[in-house]
């Protein structure tokens, strides 16, 4: 057993090793890269509608980010979590950092690789879809934006309450007890997750409600014509 400075202490991680490279320079590479990448995708969607309100603008990126986060970074994960100990490329020292607030990360637990795997092959792609139907402003952006908020909402009610389950109920923490690990990465970080998705549905449902009663209302006409 490798010493680490994971919890539950006495975690066995098979293979368990160091990151070669500092916080700030995984991070710093991570953060460059993803940038870039948002850059490019808002560049091309204001290139394809310039008019694009700034609330659409910021929609895209939230949707886009959510759908590379998903598809690549959580992605590795779902590919490599059998072999997380050992890994040095930027993914797997991130994902070795962030287990310092969930330690499950790195043992293949089933929860989170079942749910990673459901958010890589379904959600991830759809958030790129959705991104794309607001740029072009198609009908179908709201009724999609609805079921992924609700998937994200789910999602990380589930991610929390099994966690805080282990926690209360069984006497196991899987998070580091500093402040960094336990409220910054584990408690705000997936929260966002929850405060962004909420009012994107909120936004939505309002939007569908509203055009159903100006079509119900149009229907009404048309029949006492």
């Amino acid at each position: 057993m490798h010493s680490h400075p994971y919890y539950p202490l006495g975690l066995e991680i098979p293979d368990y090793q160091e990151n070669e490279n500092g916080l700030l320079n995984i991070v710093g590479t991570f953060s460059i890269g993803l940038a870039f990448s948002l850059c490019v995708i808002l560049g091309l969607a204001i290139y394809r509608c310039p008019s694009m309100s700034y609330g659409d603008r910021l929609t895209i990126l939230w949707f886009a980010l959510s759908g590379i986060l998903h598809c690549f970074f959580e992605g590795y994960f779902v590919t490599h979590h059998d072999r997380m100990g050992p890994a040095q490329d930027i993914f797997g020292q991130l994902w070795k950092e962030y287990a310092k607030s969930d330690s499950r990360y790195l043992v293949s637990d089933s929860f989170v690789v079942s749910i990673e795997t459901i958010t890589v092959f379904l959600w991830g792609p759809l958030c790129l879809y959705v991104a794309y139907l607001t740029t072009i402003n198609h009908s179908l952006k709201h009724p999609l934006r609805v079921i992924i908020c609700m998937a994200h909402l789910y999602g990380d009610t589930l991610y929390y309450a099994t966690s805080l389950y282990d926690y209360y109920v069984n006497g196991i923490s899987h998070s580091r007890p500093e402040v960094l690990y336990f409220w910054v990465y584990y408690f705000l970080m997936n929260f966002v997750w929850i405060v962004v998705p909420a009012y994107l549905l909120y936004n939505s449902i309002c939007l569908i409600s509203q055009a159903m009663k100006r079509l119900d209302s149009e229907t009404g006409a048309k029949k006492r014509q």
